[in-house]
Parts: C-alpha cells; sequence; structure tokens
C-alpha cells in the first residue's frame, strides 16, 4: 500500500492551504518565497487536484476512481466528486470530532476502533450511506485515547449532515452533504476541466 508521507506544514505551504483545514493546529513560519511566474490554466487546476487529494489523504488511481463514479452520477460532476469524499468513513470520524485529523481516523479505523452499523469496520475509503450510525467499539473505550472523549465531543460542532451522539462517542449521517455544508476550499470544477482533457 502506498503512503503519503510528505511533511504536512510544508506541503500545505505549496498548495497555498491552511493547515486548519487539515486539522493541524500548528502553522509555518517560513515564508514563500515569492514567484514572479504566472501558473498557466493546466497548472492551476492541476493545483485544485493536489489540494483535493491532499485534504481527503487520497492517491492518484484511487482519486481518478472517485472521480469516473462522480461523472457517472446524477447531478453535477464536480459537486459529487466532493460528496463522495465527504462521504469516507475516514472523512466522517474525522468530522464528527473522534480524530484530530483524517490520518488519525484512518489510523483508528485501520486498527478495528470503529463500527458502522454495529459491525466493525477497518478500511477508511468505505463510503457511508444516510442512516448509517458509527461508533466506537464498546472493547476500544476503555484505550487510554478514547479515555475522557464523550466529555470533549459535548462542546464540538459538527456539519449539519451528520447527527453527533457525544454518551455513545459516536453519530449519525442523517443525509448526504450538499455543496454550501461542504467547507474545504477547492474549485471543484477545475479538476473535472482537467480530466476532460
Amino acid at each position: 500500500m502506498a503512503i503519503d508521507r510528505v511533511p504536512v506544514l510544508k506541503r500545505c505551504r505549496s498548495l497555498g492551504l491552511a493547515p486548519a483545514f487539515l486539522g493541524v493546529s500548528k502553522e509555518s513560519r517560513r515564508q514563500v518565497r515569492r514567484q514572479n511566474r504566472k501558473k498557466s490554466e493546466y497548472g492551476i487546476q492541476l493545483t485544485e487536484k493536489q489540494k483535493a487529494k491532499f485534504i481527503y489523504g487520497i492517491l492518484e488511481k484511487q482519486f481518478h476512481g472517485y472521480y469516473d463514479k462522480a461523472k457517472k452520477m446524477e447531478g453535477i460532476a464536480g459537486e459529487n466528486l466532493l460528496i463522495l469524499l465527504e462521504r469516507r468513513i475516514d472523512n466522517v470520524v474525522f468530522r464528527l470530532g473522534l480524530a484530530n485529523t483524517r490520518r488519525q481516523a484512518r489510523q483508528i479505523i485501520r486498527h478495528g476502533h470503529v463500527a458502522v452499523n454495529g459491525k466493525r469496520l477497518d478500511i477508511p475509503s468505505a463510503l457511508v450511506k444516510a442512516g448509517d450510525i458509527i461508533s466506537v467499539m464498546e472493547n476500544s473505550r476503555s484505550k487510554e485515547y478514547f479515555k475522557g472523549m464523550d466529555e470533549t465531543l459535548v462542546t464540538k460542532t459538527v456539519p449539519a449532515w451528520l447527527i453527533l451522539d457525544a454518551l455513545n462517542m459516536g453519530g449519525k449521517v442523517d443525509r448526504f452533504p450538499t455543496r454550501e455544508e461542504i467547507d474545504v476550499p477547492i474549485e471543484e470544477h477545475l479538476i473535472v476541466e482537467l480530466y476532460s482533457k
């Protein structure tokens, strides 16, 4: 399995992203060197695709698969792509506040600490459906990481398409998100233009 080991702050700087979109609270103190070169249309489109891949922690082959799936769905392909990415279980765990970053959410899922509808799920790329209930496995709640989490979850705010259940350390997917509810700084139409060349 391929792993993206690029330092987060360095990549955020190169893509012009705030680390907060990745759940990272640190800020880089380094200044970005000014480049006088104007980016081409292709360069702008490529940057948008790289941003989306980096935010959601996906590599090229899988990302292209999501694009192909989004293209076949009803509606606007770019919006469908972002909705598919938001529906990934690692993103949902991150959005519910069970993990500080999407990378951490992937690790929690891989280690078998998360259940969907009462069944253990260890595949971070699995897509959730409307009505799915996500929770921390019963035997995992005694682990050091999850101790006291129910108290910190009470203060968390989650997107409108998710319902947080702080007492049971989990939540429910009420419905699929709309484009307005997805707060990532991506211009998805540029990704569609890049792939449709």
